[in-house]
């Protein structure tokens, strides 16, 4: 059995036996005017984080979500498209395509607003999504995409910039590690299952999604997920997953590589009225604009006296210059 045969068996087990908090932290759902979700959805909320990122949702968008899990995140998205098929749902998983559907038809005779025909369940995974090139404005994921190893991640990620319209954006929320985790545990399948043994570190998954194509990213979260204790892990030392919330857009990747931005700001200091870099970024005296890393470290060389460079705040929505 493979590891993704190994991680559908756990997820039909779970879709017809719910655990809560199984796998993941458990979290309130984003509450939104109207909106009223099931108790089962919140049961078989198996995310980390979530991918609900309001900012991105405008204009009624097309939404393909990936593993659709108990339904509670396409619903959420449904709020904002309103209209039938508007979210796409894949999971490759039937037991939790089923749950999801019994799930929606709970959620129909709690929220007036909401049609079962907004939300269409495909069977379908992350490696071969059903949907056309270039035929959704938003890919969203949550807690799924870490359970891969690299090179299906890698698929998994291709596959999402393959449909996503020029400018779309994948939403994501992941557990990443803050050091690499150890081949034991990367081994465990029932672990990488439960989103415990397969995240990769920061700095690897942004490397992921920048050979995916995405020439721009924005971190929305980043916080304490998990520890791994010695004990339980077979640890030298105790290893902390973090959960982040990230939205990358389809956009080509500037000649000077892509703009990440983490919340870092950069504060001109200087005695002049303004500052100009010559490449496209003005900064007023005193007022902190946001800048993408590369564009802090560019600035803070060119002229470290007269610029401060605040640090990432990991909870970036918007703005500034790259």
């Amino acid at each position: 059995m493979t590891y993704l045969e190994a991680t559908a068996k756990f997820y039909s087990e779970v879709a017809q036996t719910p655990e809560v908090g199984l796998c993941c932290v458990q979290n309130r759902p984003l509450q939104l005017p109207g909106l009223k979700i099931p108790a089962i959805m919140q049961e078989m909320n198996y995310g980390c984080g979530t991918t609900v990122q309001v900012n991105e949702l405008g204009n009624s968008p097309t939404v393909l979500y990936v593993g659709v899990g108990g339904g509670l995140e396409a619903l959420q998205f449904a709020y904002f498209s309103r209209r039938p098929g508007g979210v796409i749902a894949v999971d490759p998983v039937p037991e939790m395509r089923w749950a999801a559907q019994r799930n929606l038809g709970e959620a129909l005779l709690e929220n007036p607003w909401f049609s079962l025909d907004f939300v269409e369940i495909r069977d379908g995974s992350a490696f071969e999504l059903p949907v056309e090139d270039a035929s959704v404005d938003v890919v969203a994921q949550n807690c799924l995409f870490n359970i891969f190893k690299p090179a299906d991640l890698q698929l998994a990620l291709r596959e999402a910039f393959r449909v996503l319209k020029p400018g779309g954006r994948l939403l994501m929320s992941d557990p990443i590690a803050t050091r690499p985790i150890p081949e034991h545990l990367q081994e465990d399948e029932r672990l990488r299952a439960m989103c415990l043994s397969g995240a990769l570190t920061y700095e690897d998954y942004i490397q992921q999604l920048i050979a995916a194509g995405f020439g721009q990213v924005e971190i929305r979260a980043r916080r304490p997920y998990r520890l791994l204790d010695c004990q339980s892990y077979n640890l030298a030392e105790p290893l902390l997953l973090e959960s982040l919330d990230s939205v990358a857009f389809k956009v080509a990747i500037p000649e000077d590589g892509a703009c990440i931005f983490t919340g870092k700001t950069a504060i001109y200091t200087g005695t002049e009225a303004i500052f100009d870099d010559g490449a496209g970024h003005i900064l007023a005296k005193g007022l902190p604009v946001a800048v993408c890393d590369k564009t802090a470290s560019n600035l803070a060389r060119f002229s470290a006296e007269d610029i401060l460079i605040t640090e990432s705040t990991w909870h970036y929505n918007g703005g500034g210059c790259c």
